[in-house]
């Protein structure tokens, strides 16, 4: 159960960090949005695979 709850509230705080970056930066810019949303998911997933899934 604990894990589940810490998938779900760390893909709540990528969201959060989006949309923020997106309201705050890139609000009528549609390709500089869209590399810099790839890029943060990028680097979401790659801290999620080095210290969330592998905990050890």
């Amino acid at each position: 159960m604990g894990k589940h709850v810490t998938v779900v509230l760390y893909a709540l705080a990528m969201a959060a960090i989006i949309v923020g970056v997106d309201l705050a930066f890139f609000r009528n810019r549609f390709w500089e949005r869209l590399t810099v949303n790839i890029g943060i998911v990028l680097v979401f997933g790659a801290f999620y695979l080095r210290f969330l899934k592998h905990p050890s």
